[in-house]
């Protein structure tokens, strides 16, 4: 978001120390509160809601509380939240390296192997999620945070998510991002456990492809091809990856959000499975 918000300023008793990320609508900082040893840290979201009404900051607010149920290894904490001026405002636990994007360009894949076991906690993340009723609704490879000194797999970004049972979002309040959305949800359903787990199968197929499933020159193309058209089947790009693995990403990409996996743990066990029945020879390290 352009913002005039630079290190050294302060936001909600939060001192800004390094910028770490920025959008179109919000940035990340490196914050800190207080001093000495009750000096405490933070990856700070400040989100742009200037133009926006009452409903929508409610909103915020809301998913930010629905944020702060969470408590998984899988899942970055979110440690407080609130409003000030035009600004809503999301501290989150730090977490050390960096986004899972990176390694979606098709010279930077990761072996197949540790693409499961990323695939697998991310699972095991949705599956604590689901069972308290929320629901991620933006589940991507830039909302993956992995440091791998530390072996840490974190679904991040929860400030979208939202009680199953929650009202539908107020306008002026990002839905998600088209190419790792459900095709229900683009024609106006409520997001479920099945549109996360839509999300997960097109960011493993990405891994593992180096691609989406969906590609389009155009919003509106992309958009159509999410709708109408069944994602490829991943052995036409990857005819050396195993037909189990290929179909359970294909069941993941079902347009039927009735035939996708119902459930988180089984679908981690799965992806276990997968993993662990992996040759020898496939596992390699590189990363």
């Amino acid at each position: 978001m352009p913002t005039p918000l630079r290190s050294g300023q302060d936001v909600a008793g939060w001192r800004l120390r390094r910028l770490l990320g920025q959008g179109t609508q919000s940035s990340v900082f490196l914050a800190t509160r207080g001093t000495g040893a009750d000096e405490l840290a933070a990856a700070l979201k400040l989100v742009s809601l200037s133009g926006t009404d009452d409903a929508t900051r409610a909103a915020f607010l809301a998913s930010a509380a629905t944020a702060r149920r969470l408590q998984h290894p899988g899942i970055v904490v979110v440690l407080d939240a609130g409003v000030e001026g035009p600004l809503g405002w999301l501290a989150m636990e730090p977490v050390p390296g960096g986004a899972l994007g990176r390694y979606t360009h098709p010279r930077r894949l990761l072996p197949e192997p540790l693409v499961l076991r990323i695939a697998e906690a991310l699972a095991a993340a949705l599956a604590h999620a689901h069972r308290l009723g929320i629901v991620h609704r933006d589940l991507k490879p830039a909302n993956v945070l992995v440091h791998w000194p530390d072996d840490i797999v974190k679904l991040a970004d929860f400030g979208l998510a939202r009680d199953s049972g929650a009202a539908p979002t107020a306008t002026g309040l990002m839905l998600g991002s088209p190419g790792y959305m459900a095709p229900e949800l683009l024609a106006g359903s409520p997001p479920t456990p099945a549109s996360d787990f839509y999300a997960l199968g097109a960011t493993l197929f990405q891994l593992l492809a180096g691609r989406l499933p969906h590609e389009a020159d155009s919003l509106g193309e992309l958009l159509r091809r999410v709708a109408a058209e069944p994602a490829p089947d991943l052995l036409t790009l990857r005819p050396d990856l195993p037909a189990p693995l290929a179909a359970l990403v294909g069941r993941m990409l079902d347009k039927r959000a009735a035939r996708r996996p119902s459930d988180g743990d089984e679908l981690a066990q799965s992806l276990h499975e997968l993993r662990t029945a992996w040759p020898a020879a496939s596992g390699a390290k590189s990363r």
